[in-house]
């Protein structure tokens, strides 16, 4: 009988230990548990056809690292499916939308935000990984974590609008939800 108590408290005792351990001292966003980090087919992009500029003279010299003018250019490519301008081959802004640069950054610019932002959402998963049986089964707690705190309410926030007397063209018609 003590055997058997001896058998089932270490059993016990491992689960809980392995229940403490973590895979990456970086919770994955939504608990994606991936055995491995495997190639990214939507990171494969085809290359655009070769063409033959019109003036060789206005080709960029070639630069080891650099981008070629075949290479696909998401980015650009939806600025001109939305009827923007692309943006100049230097990465720079053109000059047309400076003063729209000069206004959105009006009141300063956080060069870290992105590092600063990192570290709270870190934070905040940490503080809210799940419970101790979420944790070892792996269960996702994703919407639970951010929904409450961090969630919009959709129809509220367009039910809000509309009793202001704005214009919300972009949603479904009053009553039709």
């Amino acid at each position: 009988m003590t055997r058997i108590r001896t058998a089932i408290l270490a059993g016990l005792a491992l689960t809980l230990l392995g229940a403490c351990a973590t895979r990456d001292s970086d919770p994955i966003l939504m608990n994606a548990a991936q055995a491995h980090r495997g190639p990214d087919e939507f990171s494969i992009l085809p290359t655009r056809p070769l063409q033959t500029p019109p003036d060789f003279n206005t080709l960029p010299q070639p630069t080891p690292g650099a981008r070629n003018l075949v290479d696909p250019d998401p980015r650009a490519d939806a600025y001109a499916a939305l009827g923007g301008r692309a943006q100049p081959a230097t990465g720079g802004v053109p000059a047309a939308d400076a003063a729209l640069l000069a206004h959105t950054g009006r009141h300063g610019v956080d060069p870290a935000i992105r590092q600063q932002l990192a570290a709270e959402d870190l934070e905040f998963r940490q503080r809210n990984r799940g419970r101790l049986l979420e944790r070892l089964f792996g269960v996702n707690v994703y919407h639970r974590t951010y929904g409450r705190a961090q969630g919009l309410d959709q129809h509220g926030e367009v039910d809000r609008w509309r009793a202001l007397g704005r214009r919300t063209p972009a949603a479904p018609p009053a009553g039709t939800r």
